[in-house]
């Protein structure tokens, strides 16, 4: 059984998927309480679901690609077997997470979009080191960045890591009204880094409050 916060049909907004029709399944809870967090009724809001009315919910939109989100989505047990339902039912199957909980058990084939959180986020401290040695070379991993300081941690991050080298793409991402895209796009060129400026796109096609999008 799921706890669901919401199942939606929209534009992918961020990854390498940006632009394309995607299913979201929002996934209720997180125990983290980063300060640019744009989801928090996601903490709560929810209703039950098992794996079979998810799949169910998300095959009426009949679109190819599904994100699970949340939310931490890795602290509901059962987002192991939806992903290996959505997998083996032929879908394109992305998940966000946090980089804070265990990325070991996911199914292979899924897309892991994984963070690793900056010090602005005031979480940076819970970081799993140990997942980015669990990385495949089709994942991706996103830093969001609010500042100057910011940047030079995932800058070092990228550079000790390799990331560039070992996974799909590497994504900065500007706290949404906070750091001006030109001013991370100028850091990046400045020190070639081998990185993707995302923007939130769905922040720019809707309100940014709106939910469900």
């Amino acid at each position: 059984m799921l706890t669901v916060n919401e199942i939606f049909y929209s534009i992918q907004g961020e990854s390498t998927y940006a632009g394309q029709p995607c299913v979201f399944v929002r996934l209720t809870a997180c125990d983290l309480r980063c300060r640019w967090c744009d989801t928090p009724y996601a903490f709560h809001e929810g209703r039950k679901m098992s794996v079979d009315e998810v799949v169910e919910a998300v095959e009426a939109y009949g679109c190819p690609t599904v994100e699970l989100t949340g939310g931490e989505p890795l602290l509901q047990t059962d987002v192991h077997p939806l992903m290996q339902r959505l997998l083996d039912s032929g879908k394109t199957v992305l998940i966000e997470t946090g980089g804070h909980r265990s990325i070991a058990a996911i199914p292979d084939g899924v897309i892991r979009v994984m963070d690793v959180k900056c010090p602005a986020s005031g979480e940076s401290d819970q970081i799993d080191w140990a997942n980015l040695a669990r990385l495949l070379p089709a994942d991706q991993v996103k830093f969001v960045i609010a500042d100057r300081a910011d940047y030079e941690f995932a800058a070092q991050v990228v550079r000790r890591q390799g990331l560039a080298e070992r996974c799909a793409a590497v994504l900065f991402s500007p706290v949404h009204g906070e750091l001006s895209p030109r001013q991370l796009a100028e850091w990046i060129l400045e020190d070639h880094l081998p990185v993707r400026l995302q923007l939130q796109l769905h922040k720019f096609i809707w309100d940014p409050m709106t939910r469900g999008v």
